[in-house]
């Protein structure tokens, strides 16, 4: 085994609980070559693109590595704003308002960094942050509310790849997914409220998600299920009817068969039908980004008025809304449950504690 060359430990620092916030990553800048190196790294997992390596290398290199970067550069460019790019942006002030309800809840023992699975900054730059803090215990929350191996799986990997050149590994827990979360559904049905406040409700709700091939699912992925269960939750807090909402799946690529139906031709069949105002939705995502600013938001909304659709409104990911950091607090606390770190705090004590507790008469 080969450690890295640094101190793992020094003697008399206070143990500290971190909090590792995980999101998937974004080019430095939008060019070309920026795009190709965050490409090269994204297709290059093989979490991500289930392929005998020696022939992906072939169509990687040989082929998408020298056509994509510069037509996602300009994609790029019409998302990006004076702070950078909007997925990072969102992610920082994610972590900060993150951080600042867990100090509450905590205190100053406490630290939450963010890092990316691919681009900067890195899963190893954050985690060597935390090590720098003498972070003893860590959760790790990947931002991706539906797990799949191609997101919450190579994130794993990742981060167990870093850990594995600590000679001292901190007590480590893992976030899988939290799509069924009660305060997750309600901060989604909320928002869509809020939406539909100022704008009206639509003829039709369209949930859209990253697709992944088929047969990734065939093989066990739980995606598509968790997929469909957080719309189906949002769609009964709301009160919709069946007849008023749809989940499709975005972002196809290749020849294989992903799962359907497609959001785009969803769109477009419905623009044809006569459906007359779609609001669309992307739950998958907790902050916006290229996909959903200029795939959803700008791209989709052309294939359904050009189908004959009349109006078509992208409702904004949670971003970092007041409830949705809220809601970010409480997973923490519930997964770092029983920790010293968090049986100090207030507001940290564990629910089946709680339950005991008024039982008993102690609350």
């Amino acid at each position: 085994m080969k450690y890295k060359n640094v101190v793992d430990f020094q003697h008399g620092l206070p143990e500290k609980l971190g909090v590792l916030m995980l999101n998937l990553g974004t080019p430095d800048a939008p060019t070309p070559s920026a795009v190709r190196r965050y490409l090269a790294e994204f297709l290059n997992d093989p979490r991500v693109v289930e392929m005998p390596r020696p022939l992906w290398w072939f169509i990687l290199h040989g082929v998408i590595l020298r056509v994509r970067p510069a037509r996602s550069a300009r994609a790029y460019q019409a998302v990006w704003t004076d702070r950078g790019s909007p997925l990072l942006d969102i992610a920082r002030r994610q972590a900060d308002g993150l951080r600042e309800r867990l100090t509450q809840r905590v205190g100053e023992n406490l630290r939450v960094e963010l890092g990316m699975r691919y681009g900067q900054p890195s899963v190893s730059q954050a985690l060597d942050r935390l090590k720098a803090e003498n972070v003893r215990r860590l959760l790790v929350l990947p931002l991706y509310p539906q797990y799949s191996g191609t997101t919450t799986a190579s994130t794993f990997d990742a981060v167990t790849d870093e850990l594995s050149t600590w000679r001292w590994l901190p007590e480590l827990r893992f976030v899988n997914h939290y799509h069924d979360d009660p305060a997750y559904i309600d901060a989604l049905a909320a928002s869509i409220r809020e939406f539909w406040a100022e704008r009206g409700q639509p003829d039709q709700l369209l949930f859209t998600f990253h697709g992944i091939p088929k047969r990734y699912f065939a093989a066990g992925d739980p995606y598509h299920c968790h997929c469909h269960k957080t719309a189906r939750m949002v769609a009964d807090t709301l009160g919709l009817d069946e007849s008023r909402w749809l989940v499709s799946f975005q972002s196809r690529v290749g020849r294989d068969e992903w799962l359907q139906p497609y959001t785009d031709e969803t769109l477009t069949l419905w623009g044809r039908d006569g459906v007359k105002s779609v609001h669309v939705i992307a739950p998958g995502f907790s902050a916006d980004c290229l996909e959903t600013l200029e795939e959803i938001k700008v791209e989709n909304r052309r294939y359904f008025l050009e189908a004959g659709g009349e109006s078509y409104e992208y409702i904004p990911c949670l971003n970092d809304a007041p409830a949705h950091l809220d809601m970010l607090a409480g997973l923490v606390a519930r997964h770092t449950c029983g920790w010293p770190d968090m049986q100090a705090g207030q507001g940290a004590v564990c629910p089946h504690q709680q339950h005991l507790a008024l039982a008993v008469g102690q609350e």
